[in-house]
């Protein structure tokens, strides 16, 4: 079959370097794969150089480990692409969150959609067509999985720009949330089947069982559990709403609807700060402000160099990128997973050419996503709202329209249930005024 060639853009990003390049290398067929790491900062790159050559000799793979700040050199021939790229860092968040709070507008974790989603969107998004613009052009058979939010925006771009490029979206929200529920009714993650579908971080599971039973009847009991309903507020009064249960974590969740965020009594009760160490739990603005981050707070590389002198696990993880490679390049043994894709006709009422996740399938023959049909009319109204926000903005970028950027402000859930018209003018342009350095795309 010959080696491998899967090329990771943005290594700098260390959990996920380390955790996909440990996967791909435990299947057969990818253990001499010639890794190459790509990214702009020349001691991220050299961090991951090491962790990866780390697994590479702790496994006596064969595999090779090559690095380049010049994506160009890395991406000839590429049998697999891997994005995990953050434009601008930590700091380039600051403005995108703590403008908003300025307006009552606090996130959670502010990269998928919501006016700080736009407008990571906006820093984010010609660095992504510029990297996939390269691939179609050096290595057009590669599969190209994406890893960076905003996840549903960013695809649709990329998917509509080079519509025969094999790029997909993924997230990790479906495959947690069902080895949660799995440890909520006290059965082996393998054990459970599932439909789910939907929009990224908001999609549903439509068909939940448990070794071949409904298993929503008895989860919908469970929930009530104390101990159970603190540890996923939001989901959970979701679930009892809509009944059915939402991917991605409370917290995050909260974002995504007028639910949960738009009084302080409201944002306590379910949507509580929280901190990552021992400090008192403060909003993520509040962090910013004071120019905190979780790596600078316990120290990027310390924790790294401590990761150095540990014992590590060789063991596959849970993620879907390598099951997916050795699908479609590797020894092609079938896998399903979920995907962010353009949606035509796969869920009929959501809209169409926007981007939807749904159950793909990946073989030999490449990537086929799965057609759901209609959703249930509660869940298509939510996801309506949101992807027609997304839709918006994508538009701003590809027809260089700021107003509709405005316009999707104006119909973001949570920002509309708590601002009025003029005060999401006046936050917008202030926005644009403080992260108009992202976008030299007007």
């Amino acid at each position: 079959m010959g080696r491998k060639k899967i090329v990771f853009i943005g290594a700098g990003s260390f959990i996920f370097t380390r955790s996909l390049s440990r996967d791909i290398l435990t299947f057969e067929a990818l253990r001499d794969a010639d890794l190459w790491l790509v990214d702009i900062n020349p001691e991220h790159l050299e961090m991951a150089r090491r962790m990866v050559q780390r697994y590479v000799d702790e496994g006596h793979y064969p595999a090779t480990v090559h690095c380049t700040l010049d994506r160009r050199e890395a991406l000839p021939g590429a049998d697999g692409v891997l994005c995990t790229i953050q434009v601008g860092g930590w700091e380039a968040l600051k403005d995108e969150i703590c403008i908003p709070a300025k307006y009552g507008i606090e996130a959670a974790i502010g990269d998928t959609r919501g006016v700080w989603g736009f407008f990571c969107y906006l820093r984010t998004v010609q660095a992504i067509v510029d990297i996939a613009r390269d691939a179609m052009e050096l290595c057009p058979d590669a599969v190209f999985l994406n890893y960076t939010n905003p996840m549903a925006m960013l695809c649709r771009t990329v998917q509509t720009l080079f519509p025969d490029l094999n790029y997909i979206g993924l997230c990790h929200s479906v495959q947690e949330t069902i080895m949660l529920l799995a440890k909520w009714l006290q059965v082996d993650t393998k054990d459970m089947t599932y439909t789910c579908a939907g929009l990224n971080h908001t999609a549903f599971y439509l068909k939940l069982k448990c070794k071949g039973e409904d298993a929503y009847p008895l989860l919908r009991k469970i929930v009530d559990d104390p101990e159970i309903y603190k540890t996923e507020r939001v989901r959970i009064e979701m679930f009892k709403h809509l009944g059915y249960f939402v991917t991605e974590s409370s917290y995050h969740n909260s974002e995504y609807n007028g639910w949960f965020r738009k009084r302080d009594d409201l944002l306590m009760k379910y949507t509580p700060p929280w901190s990552w160490d021992d400090t008192p739990p403060k909003f993520m603005s509040q962090r910013l402000q004071e120019g905190q981050s979780f790596f600078r707070r316990r120290g990027r590389m310390e924790m790294l160099e401590k990761w150095f002198s540990e014992d590590i696990t060789l063991d596959r993880g849970h993620e879907f990128a390598s099951y997916i490679f050795n699908a479609c390049f590797g020894d092609h043994t079938p896998f399903e997973f979920n995907g962010n894709v353009r949606n035509f006709h796969l869920i009929e009422n959501l809209p169409y050419g926007a981007c939807v996740e749904v159950p793909i399938l990946a073989d030999a023959n490449g990537l086929k996503p799965t057609r759901i049909g209609f959703m249930p009319r509660e869940l298509a109204l939510l996801n309506n709202i949101e992807s027609q926000t997304e839709e918006l903005a994508v538009e701003a970028y590809l027809n260089r329209d700021k107003s509709l950027i405005y316009k999707a402000v104006y119909y973001d859930p949570y920002t509309s249930a708590k601002l009025s018209l003029d005060e999401m003018d006046a936050m917008v342009d202030e926005m644009f005024a403080a992260c108009g350095k992202y976008h030299s795309f007007w």
